[in-house]
């Protein structure tokens, strides 16, 4: 049965009464329409959304990439060659390939040195990032399904939620530690898988708590959380990483620890000891995952979230490596870790406009596939400005241009998702396979920008795959019928 409760107004009946919606079956979440524990749970669930991106742009962009050229220096620059100065190398390499200058056979030598350097960097962060990718892949749709049947008096969310921060936390600060690639490799994996645990079930709360005309508006909020965690990640070690280095590993840990924590404790979900939960047929269990690929409108959305999700990787998995070796002039390492967080600042302005304004806009018009469409054409194009101006003013271009269709895409996105579910009772299940779809482009989307410059000894080749990939993104939505 339904029902509501409501608090006593003080100006508006229809603004401040607290609407809570019973749950649709014993052992689920009430639906938060409006007042005060939907402000709160909206608060909360972008606050860690936040905290959780963070972890991407702090490390996965500047603290990772950082302490996997230090390794890889070590390994290939020994010797008298460890005083070398790889800003001069690759300016070097750059008058070298337009004909400048032709380079003795020390430099040759040098300069052989230095392609073997970034090859070997660019793959190790390459399979570093897309390893715990994999893992979390074999790991998110079994976690929603258990997810789904978590009896606790927390809810069936909340245990999943607090364990992922805590133990991929302590994970993370391990990483500090790692002396070698392989290590390193291992402990990321470990640490992406376990904070990624929690990811699943967090976005999974907006389907358990939001009615159905707010899913748009809640999408919006995590959406901001996302650009916003990963900003401020990014520009703070960005910032401190010349002073506190490595140990910034510590510093996210904390903060994640935290916000996870507040988050299970502030928003508080409805009990789910009552959850009625048949006996797990494994059969049945494995089965149920492609049960959601059956559906062709689940189907096609899977495939364009992979193949923008896929190409937008490939643009980005070796940012900090492209500014000290793709642009004209080729910055230092330092200038480069300074540089890269603010290339995600200049496209924020516009990503949160484009967040909120396309989440709105979508509940209003009740479409989604159309925003889509146009977010990944957009971004599709936005892939060949750095071909044209292989500049850092062209990566800021791209970054504007690109972050803007990100903003559109990103809430319509997960609203389109749950809009398709073909079981609004197996939300969890079916959308850890929808998370799946990013887990997949996110896994091999860095592995193809490492082959690229293994192969080709340079980046221009990775704006060309990022381009054909987003593209394809846009076109596999357009012939699909019966989607708003």
């Amino acid at each position: 049965m339904t029902g509501t409760t409501a608090t006593t107004p003080k100006k508006s009946e229809s603004s401040l009464r607290e609407v809570v919606l019973d749950p649709l079956a014993p052992g689920m979440s009430p639906l938060l329409v409006r007042g005060k524990r939907s402000r709160r749970y909206l608060t909360w669930y972008t606050i860690l959304t936040a905290a959780t991106t963070m972890v991407w742009g702090a490390i996965l962009n500047i603290v990772l990439p950082n302490h996997v050229q230090m390794l890889e220096f070590g390994t290939w620059f020994t010797g008298a060659d460890a005083t070398l100065d790889l800003q001069q190398l690759a300016l070097l390499q750059q008058q070298v390939v337009d004909g400048l200058v032709s380079p003795s056979a020390e430099q040759a030598r040098q300069l052989a040195l230095l392609a073997d350097f970034n090859a070997a960097r660019a793959q190790s962060l390459s399979v570093i990032t897309s390893v715990g990718v994999v893992l979390t892949m074999l790991l998110q749709p079994v976690i929603g399904v258990l997810a789904d049947r978590t009896r606790s008096r927390w809810g069936r969310r909340a245990p999943w939620i607090l364990f992922g921060t805590v133990i991929g936390s302590a994970l993370l600060s391990l990483v500090r530690f790692a002396p070698s690639i392989a290590v390193l490799a291992v402990l990321f994996m470990l640490a992406q898988a376990a904070l990624n645990v929690a990811l699943g079930p967090l976005a999974t709360t907006v389907a358990d708590r939001m009615p159905e005309h707010r899913r748009g508006t809640a999408s919006a909020l995590g959406g901001f959380g996302n650009f916003f965690g990963g900003l401020v990640g990014g520009l703070g070690a960005g910032a401190f990483f010349a002073t506190m280095g490595l140990d910034l590993y510590f510093v996210v840990s904390m903060i994640v620890t935290l916000v996870g924590i507040i988050f299970v404790l502030a928003a508080r979900d409805g009990s789910s000891k009552e959850l009625h939960v048949e006996k797990i047929n494994w059969k049945d269990f494995l089965v149920g995952f492609t049960i959601a690929l059956k559906s062709p409108k689940f189907r096609w959305v899977w495939v364009a979230r992979i193949l923008l999700t896929f190409g937008y990787t490939v643009s980005t998995a070796l940012s900090l490596y492209m500014l000290q070796s793709f642009v004209k002039p080729a910055l230092s390492q330092a200038e480069a870790t300074q540089t890269a967080p603010l290339l995600m600042l200049a496209g924020i302005p516009v990503t949160i406009l484009a967040i909120f304004v396309a989440g709105r806009l979508s509940d209003k018009t009740g479409k989604r596939k159309i925003f889509v469409i146009v977010a990944s054409a957009l971004m599709a194009l936005s892939m060949l400005i750095p071909l044209l101006m292989p500049t850092v003013p062209g990566l800021f271009v791209q970054a504007i241009v690109g972050g803007f269709a990100f903003g559109i895409y990103l809430p319509v996105d997960q609203a389109l998702f749950i809009d398709v579910l073909p079981d609004q009772s197996a939300a969890g299940r079916d959308l850890g396979v929808a998370g799946l779809g990013s887990n997949l482009g996110q896994a091999v989307g860095p592995i193809l920008a490492g082959l690229i410059v293994s192969i080709s000894g340079g980046y221009a080749g990775i704006w060309v795959a990022a381009f054909v990939l987003v593209g394809l993104a846009a076109v596999v939505l357009l012939p699909l019928k019966g989607i708003r």
